[in-house]
């Protein structure tokens, strides 16, 4: 969880932003998933989040106590807690029709979400708490995803196994195993 005190003013994270900017994307390199050409996985922690809420407070101009504290309270939400992995969903198509007609076809594909690790049962996605992101003509673009892991799984991706991810739809099937540095930086996640 973040707190008020892990936050930079507004004046020094304006100072540190192009270096804590580069850190950041750096780490979010060893956290990400690609799965087939059209769908992102950004796995999210403190860090990660410490960076959005530190974006939006400066894109908002937010410096009151009440304000800062809605951010936390907003995001937090997103911080996994060594027991789950939190990510957050990207479908992109750079086309805007096309954009447009896969998300008409893609509806639901946040619940076909999986992890798995070597040997290991699929861990499916709950998605999407915060507030619905599909209509009946579509989904979102963006979701918010949570892997609840069991014990038995996190035992095994901290020891070194394996690490599957995928997604099954019926307009939209993909999976990969993840790259080490990526599966070690997730594995570092868990308790």
């Amino acid at each position: 969880m973040i707190k008020r005190e892990n936050l930079l003013s507004l004046e020094e994270y304006a100072r540190q932003r192009p270096q804590f900017r580069e850190k950041v994307m750096a780490h979010k390199k060893r956290r990400t998933v690609h799965l087939g050409e059209h769908v992102t996985l950004q796995f999210e922690d403190e860090l990660t989040i410490r960076y959005q809420v530190q974006e939006m407070l400066r894109i908002e101009r937010i410096f009151e106590e009440e304000g800062i504290r809605g951010e936390l309270e907003a995001y937090n939400p997103l911080v996994p807690d060594g027991g789950n992995w939190k990510a957050t969903m990207l479908i992109e198509y750079p086309d805007e029709a096309e954009r447009r007609t896969m998300l008409a076809q893609l509806k639901g594909i946040e619940r076909g979400v999986w992890v798995q690790a070597a040997g290991g049962e699929r861990v499916y996605a709950v998605a999407d708490e915060d507030l619905e992101r599909e209509n009946d003509e579509k989904t979102s673009s963006v979701h918010f995803l949570r892997f609840e892991l069991p014990r038995a799984m996190r035992d095994a991706l901290r020891a070194g196994a394996a690490l599957a991810v995928g997604v099954e739809h019926p307009r939209y099937s993909a999976s990969l195993q993840v790259a080490p540095d990526v599966r070690a930086a997730l594995a570092g996640d868990l308790k």
